[in-house]
């Protein structure tokens, strides 16, 4: 492969200098448009486009459209955490050591990775393995308009690889904690706090037996943490309030313990604290937790002797933030994740890229699709 970083960054610098938050229809659209073009324009691949709802179009894009099987599925998504006017605000700049920008690193990096080592694999290596790449427009938000898709192409996948950008420190990752968003809405009666203040029926007394309750579920010890990160409620000090809501994150590795809380807070919501309040509960988001298998210990032992044979360091991380790697591993399919360049700051107006891991993260991901050729 004859790698040109300048050529590299010239075809990052419009993923990244476009505005595409999730449900961003237009710029995601862009994004979509760039990455079909790149793959029509490599001999042998077939892109088609899916209906993800309200969040846009996703591609999945295959080289044996036919087969059966999938004997690799690399997913990546097109959407950023970041709101419109960002990316005119920072477009993608660069010094000697990093390239910044919105996106730059999660994950717009990622998936040109992908399409650099499918242009530069030689065709005895692809003509060889039924290889299908996804990229959705949500994952930012939990995927919710997307897993479905997501997960019916993975069923029939014998391995995973999801290129979000590695570790800072070059590592990889294998496990990542699940997680869930809820909203609550507590809804009371409003009467007037000094003339007939027992006609009332509080929602805000209602949340708060909830904020403790809900802070007793967390396990440090597993890993389940509950966060009660935001409420609001009430119209006055002098009303008896009639509405609160809450938002709620849970992050858990153990998938059973997660559906035990569950179904707490549903019972919760059938018995409330405060007599004739009503709790309504709505989960927004999840991801179930990706735990290693057997399988997946075999993937990693491959990954790790790509690497070495490149003389890349390697190490692996398990994190508490979420992917489509969750969604993947829950089926049972070996899943790792991290497969990208390095980048750190994600989610921030500090989120960089490390120049000098683009090219090495290629040659990576050629060896392994190379490896599991053979």
């Amino acid at each position: 492969m004859k790698f040109s970083l300048e050529q590299y960054l010239e075809e990052l610098k419009p993923l990244i200098n476009v505005d595409c938050g999730t449900y961003t229809l237009k710029g995601i659209e862009f994004i979509a448009n760039q990455f079909e073009q790149k793959f029509q324009a490599m001999n042998g691949w077939n892109v088609k486009r899916v209906d993800c709802g309200k969040a846009g179009i996703g591609l999945e894009i295959r080289n044996q459209p036919d087969a059966e099987h999938i004997d690799i599925m690399m997913i990546g998504h097109m959407d950023t955490v970041f709101p419109i006017g960002t990316a005119e605000a920072r477009p993608m700049s660069q010094d000697a050591e990093k390239a910044y920008g919105p996106g730059v690193s999660d994950m717009k990096s990622g998936l040109l990775n992908i399409v650099y080592a499918l242009r530069h694999l030689e065709q005895t290596v692809l003509d060889k393995l039924s290889i299908c790449i996804c990229m959705n427009p949500d994952e930012e938000t939990g995927s919710n308009d997307s897993v479905e898709w997501i997960q019916s192409v993975a069923k029939n996948a014998k391995n995973v690889l999801v290129a979000e950008a590695a570790r800072a420190d070059g590592g990889l990752v294998k496990a990542r904690k699940g997680m869930a968003g809820y909203k609550i809405n507590f809804n009371g009666i409003a009467a007037h706090a000094g003339n007939d203040p027992e006609k009332g029926r509080s929602a805000i007394t209602e949340m708060a037996h909830w904020i403790i309750a809900i802070n007793a579920m967390t396990n440090f010890e597993s890993g389940t943490t509950l966060n009660v990160g935001v409420v609001s409620g009430g119209a006055g000090a002098n009303i008896v309030p009639e509405n609160a809501q809450a938002a709620v994150d849970i992050r858990f590795w153990n998938n059973a313990e997660y559906d035990d809380v569950n179904t707490k807070l549903h019972n919760m919501a059938q018995t409330p604290f405060v007599d004739g309040v009503k709790v309504t509960i709505e989960r927004e988001a999840y991801k179930p937790s990706m735990v290693p298998s057997e399988q997946t210990e075999g993937l990693m032992h491959l990954v790790e002797s790509a690497a070495q044979e490149l003389s890349i360091e390697l190490n692996w991380h398990a994190v508490g933030g979420g992917s489509d790697a969750n969604n993947t591993a829950i089926l049972g399919i070996p899943t790792l994740d991290g497969l990208g360049p390095i980048g750190a700051g994600f989610h921030s107006d500090q989120e960089y890229l490390l120049l000098e891991s683009i090219e090495p993260r290629i040659r990576m991901l050629m060896r392994v699709l190379e490896k599991l050729a053979a």
